[in-house]
């Protein structure tokens, strides 16, 4: 546990070593709307979840935002699935070799963390939204699996791009403390604004249903925080959010959102 922890320092030194040394790029072409795709635009044209097409296809369509989910494989390849599971294999328990041998319905295997962000950063109109998975496996796998993939973001210079969330506090806060100029958003919706705020995050990011009570939508402009809302997939919900002027709005359909957006009034 003892030297688990100290690669984790030691990780955590050396990126923050290196942010100071490099100039984060900056990219001011990002689409002007509210519409992040939830696992990328799949739903429409039966695309795999999570796959690259279904990037692409968010890509293609313009939206604000495409999300996806991150997980580690026991040979600590980073991945994207957004289950722990891929195909029946338990992804922490399979090495990526293993994974390879399953395919998507695209043909595409598993992708890796590095291939995604790739792909996402030969354009600059739509950002990543990534999603770093909280383990079963405890606290030191989370950490790991954070400074990795916080590491890799930055290997690629793909920091311009990416904006962080998770269901982990813990996970968000390592984040900042690695990269404190990063943007990070909590999912689970039981930590107030105020706490947010004063933890440096960017904004809320919960379901929908959690901003029904209360005063979010002020008490978060009067903080400067950004209300994204999650997954608003029903038309009447997509006017509610926008009548109520919230930032982002995470769907599985993005080109209703689109349509809903058009005609808002």
């Amino acid at each position: 546990m003892k030297q688990v922890s100290l690669l984790i320092v030691l990780m955590v030194m050396t990126l923050n070593g290196a942010f100071a040394q490099k100039k984060i790029k900056t990219i001011n072409s990002w689409n002007k709307n509210q519409v992040i795709a939830h696992r990328g635009a799949w739903k429409k044209n039966n695309l795999p979840e999570n796959s690259i097409a279904s990037l692409k296809e968010a890509i293609r369509i313009g939206c604000f935002g495409s999300e996806f989910d991150v997980h580690m494989t026991l040979d600590s390849v980073l991945v994207v699935n957004h289950d722990p599971d891929f195909q029946g294999m338990h992804i922490e328990k399979s090495t990526y070799k293993e994974l390879l041998g399953k395919k998507l319905s695209n043909g595409e295997g598993i992708p890796t963390l590095e291939a995604y962000l790739k792909a996402g950063m030969k354009q600059k109109t739509t950002r990543l939204i990534l999603e770093i998975k909280p383990s079963k496996a405890g606290a030191e796998f989370d950490k790991i699996l954070t400074a990795k993939v916080v590491a890799m973001v930055h290997k690629l210079n793909a920091t311009a791009w990416v904006d962080y969330i998770s269901f982990s506090y813990d996970i968000l806060k390592q984040v900042l403390q690695i990269q404190p100029d990063a943007h990070v958003a909590y999912l689970k919706g039981d930590v107030s604004l105020e706490k947010m705020k004063q933890d440096g995050f960017y904004g809320a990011d919960y379901n929908y249903s959690v901003y029904q009570k209360g005063e979010w939508f002020n008490k978060a402009k009067a903080l400067g925080l950004t209300i994204n809302a999650w997954t608003v997939n029903a038309e009447a919900d997509m006017k509610w959010l926008l009548d109520n002027k919230v930032e982002f709005i995470t769907t599985n359909e993005p080109e209703l959102l689109f349509e809903v957006i058009k005609n808002h009034k």
